[in-house]
């Protein structure tokens, strides 16, 4: 289980460094989720990025909705002055980046019109207490957007790493926060009335998660995914370990070369939610 500290330490550090290859790895369902944000984006007000790593979603919404006041929050120093420095790129209208809690922020700085996150919800302690926390900074017409991991084996990327280093996951019993936690989406439809928000919609949404790209696509992706992702802590072990998961992955990942990219196919769920004005 990845934990808030992680995410202000090692694992945090270790997203800022490869951003670009991470960025590279969620192309592919960013567009489906920039365009379900932009859907229900309002002109003006305020919108919170949850969990918003490198910016990217943030810095999209805000090409798309100039007027609108765009925070962008992560846990991690390094993701958020990553986000800072992109930002510091554009012109015209910038999103602001803090580091710190979202939950925290959506209290003290609401009411907000637009909640969004890629990923980021996946890690709440507690998804009822932390959405309804989020409902209750919410104006009466908010909407809310994020994606969030299908099942386990409907990516190839967990599925390839847990062959190479020989794990067989069991199946989930009751809430732990990380990658797969909000694969069901009867729980999560669940979790959104509890709190206090209208499920809208859940869209199933295939993608290509491209893991490594190049003259040696499959060693850019071995590079990749030993420091990203369920193979990451495995291979950090010992160097037998690093070197035996290694070669378990380069055969592995071979079916999965195109070209010049090494293209493992992905699952996510698209949620859409509104205020429910009755809560």
């Amino acid at each position: 289980m990845t934990s808030g500290q992680d995410w202000q330490g090692r694992v945090g550090d270790v997203w800022a460094a490869e951003w670009q290859r991470t960025e590279r790895s969620f192309a592919d369902l960013a567009r489906s989720l920039d365009a379900a944000i932009a859907s229900v984006a309002p002109d003006r007000g305020q919108a919170l990025d949850i969990g918003s790593g490198a910016g990217s979603t943030s810095l999209a919404l805000q090409a798309v909705r100039p007027g609108l006041r765009i925070t962008g929050v992560d846990l991690s120093p390094e993701l958020v002055a990553l986000a800072g420095n992109r930002a510091g790129d554009v012109t015209g209208a910038r999103p602001r980046f803090l580091c710190g809690d979202a939950i925290a922020v959506a209290d003290g700085e609401g009411p907000f019109d637009l909640f969004v996150s890629r990923h980021g919800v996946m890690f709440f302690d507690d998804p009822v207490v932390a959405f309804r926390a989020l409902r209750l900074a919410a104006s009466d017409a908010a909407a809310m957007v994020f994606s969030c991991f299908d099942a386990r084996e409907r990516n190839a990327f967990a599925t390839v790493a847990d062959t190479a280093v020989g794990a067989s996951p069991g199946p989930e019993t009751g809430y732990t926060p990380g990658p797969f936690a909000f694969a069901d989406q009867y729980r999560v439809a669940d979790w959104l009335e509890q709190a206090g928000w209208q499920p809208d919609s859940a869209a199933q949404i295939a993608f290509d998660y491209v893991a490594g790209q190049g003259d040696d696509p499959i060693e850019d992706a071995l590079s990749f995914l030993s420091r990203i992702g369920p193979a990451a802590r495995a291979m950090a072990a010992s160097p037998a370990d690093r070197m035996r998961i290694g070669d378990a992955l380069r055969i592995a990942l071979a079916p999965y070369q195109i070209g010049d990219r090494i293209v493992l196919p992905a699952s996510a769920w698209i949620w859409r939610a509104s205020a429910n004005r009755s809560a």
